[in-house]
């Protein structure tokens, strides 16, 4: 992959699986079928309730706006996600029940279909260049939060800004810089068997 941004229109709002609330997709692989070897996608949780099961799919959850909320996970300690980008990991079949806190949240989600690929969030600041060194199977989700940023060695992209999502992969050259300002969520995808 060399680079592409995904701006609002590009993005898919959707159901949940088990028909509790609304996510919106920025991105998966494959791009159709039931099934996804990862995908991307944020969602607002209006309610309490529980969360649709994924049989064989490892989950990050991470905060991003609203007063937070209480994740249920079977026989487990519950999990309070209560400041702007706490996380958590958990399978996706395991029986999940959310619990607002304080009203409706947004939050962002990765799925990863384990075995096949393995995925990291990060919320990060941007306030300068930013290098990624080039990595066999890897690519990057850069969604910017706030601000903006640009890819130093792919100009006819412009700036991406608030909302929109740089994707970009392993390239010829050893890294690829990237630059601008404000608050990003980066995803980084690992595949580990290759299904193509």
């Amino acid at each position: 992959m060399n680079a592409r941004v995904l701006r609002a229109a590009d993005y898919r709002a959707m159901r949940w699986k088990n028909g509790g609330g609304i996510t919106t997709e920025i991105a998966r692989e494959p791009a159709e079928g039931a099934d996804f070897d990862w995908r991307v996608s944020i969602a607002d949780i209006a309610q309490d309730g529980d969360f649709s099961v994924f049989p064989g799919v490892d989950r990050t959850l991470l905060l991003l706006e609203g007063g937070g909320v209480e994740l249920e996970l079977g026989a487990a300690e519950p999990v309070r996600l209560e400041r702007r980008y706490a996380r958590h990991a958990f399978a996706g079949e395991a029986p999940v029940s959310c619990r607002l806190l304080d009203g409706p949240t947004r939050d962002f989600n990765l799925m990863v279909r384990r075995g096949v690929v393995q995925g990291e969030v990060y919320a990060r600041p941007i306030v300068g260049p930013m290098v990624f060194f080039a990595e066999a199977g890897t690519q990057w989700l850069a969604h910017v939060v706030s601000g903006w940023i640009s890819l130093d060695d792919a100009p006819h992209l412009g700036q991406v800004t608030q909302g929109e999502t740089l994707c970009f992969g392993a390239v010829a050259r050893p890294q690829r810089v990237l630059k601008g300002s404000g608050e990003l969520i980066l995803v980084k995808l690992q595949r580990l068997v290759d299904t193509t």
